[in-house]
């Protein structure tokens, strides 16, 4: 029997890099038209994206409330209830990974109780696997499986993530599209209530954007999700490719939303933090892109400031509450210690 070449790492709650280069080389080829097409698609598009990026000026004007959200995962355990209640955040992204349908009820229990103290408002990430992405039967079972379970506590669904890693299982964009459009087929049949966000690429790697927001499928982003971390640049005023700091990476991502037909308005940061030094194996990065939490604190209180004050995007989800190795609070050894950015986090949602 074949081992399988996803491996989930549960100290930095993300897959393993894949380690079969041969079996990635062969995935690529298999996917090489699509390739091409990304290619072509960015380098018409991107260029005038960058060139409109100034004159499209953002619009949102967001409440604390509304702008403010957090990742909280069941694994953490039931802890996160009081501690969300201690924060005041209302905004909450949960994952509910394909791969564990059969336990779907201890997820939606997990989501509930965060409304037994106060309203929240419920978000929920479906995390794509391989079985669900081949088997078009399975995945509208599954989904439609979920949109019912949640259709009390949730209208907006993140369908899909990381979809320019090929760790996450997809291996083109063109099959997070099919996978996107099934989920969005099916709300336009039974669900037409619910909103679907997408395409929730990771890092400034909008050549996958160009390619998820300009084709021929008859897609539609409700709103636009995106893992827009800045931690391999340290501060988030700091550039890369010499001009696209946090704010001018924001100003790309809104033009490109602003001519795409396949969007509206409406974008949500659904991820976002920085690795945290002395942490390994639970940081997600090498130490080298490890920060101090004075540091993450500062950056954490920037970032938000940046992208709060450019008026383009509506929520920032940081991921996520509980992590040794990029969160709020540490966990490790079975005890709960919050980080110093925990306190700066509650003090920013008050007083931003």
């Amino acid at each position: 029997m074949n081992k399988s070449p996803f491996v989930w790492d549960f100290y930095s709650d993300q897959p393993h890099v894949i380690r079969n280069r041969a079996y990635k080389k062969q995935m690529r080829k298999k996917h090489l038209n699509d390739y091409i097409k990304l290619f072509f698609t960015a380098l018409f598009i991107l260029p005038i994206a960058t060139l409109f990026m100034k004159l499209f000026k953002g619009k949102q004007e967001v409440s604390n409330e509304d702008f403010y959200g957090i990742g909280v995962n069941l694994d953490k355990g039931p802890i996160q209830k009081e501690l969300v209640e201690e924060l005041e955040v209302k905004n909450l992204l949960i994952r509910m990974p394909l791969n564990d349908i059969k336990n779907i009820d201890s997820y939606l229990e997990f989501a509930n109780s965060f409304n037994e103290t106060s309203k929240k408002n419920i978000f929920i990430n479906i995390i794509q696997d391989r079985n669900n992405i081949e088997n078009e039967e399975l995945l509208k079972e599954n989904l439609e499986l979920i949109f019912t379970k949640f259709k009390d506590i949730c209208f907006e669904y993140q369908i899909g993530t990381t979809i320019n890693r090929m760790k996450w299982e997809f291996f083109s964009i063109n099959e997070y599209m099919d996978f996107y459009m099934l989920a969005q087929n099916l709300r336009d049949e039974k669900f037409p209530n619910i909103k679907l966000m997408g395409p929730s690429v990771i890092d400034f790697e909008y050549y996958y954007n160009a390619r998820a927001m300009f084709n021929l499928k008859k897609i539609k982003y409700d709103i636009v999700s995106a893992l827009l971390y800045v931690d391999r640049r340290g501060a988030p005023q700091n550039s890369q490719y010499g001009i696209f700091d946090t704010k001018n990476k924001i100003d790309l991502l809104y033009s490109l939303v602003k001519l795409s037909p396949k969007c509206s308005n409406d974008i949500y940061i659904t991820e976002v933090n920085w690795p945290i030094s002395n942490t390994a194996p639970y940081a997600p990065t090498s130490e080298k892109e490890c920060v101090s939490c004075e540091e993450y604190t500062k950056y954490m209180l920037d970032y938000h400031k940046i992208v709060k004050d450019s008026k383009k995007i509506k929520k920032v989800f940081w991921h996520q509450l509980i992590a040794p190795g990029y969160g709020l609070v540490d966990n490790r050894d079975g005890k709960i210690v919050k980080y110093p950015q925990f306190y700066k986090y509650k003090e920013m949602i008050k007083n931003a």
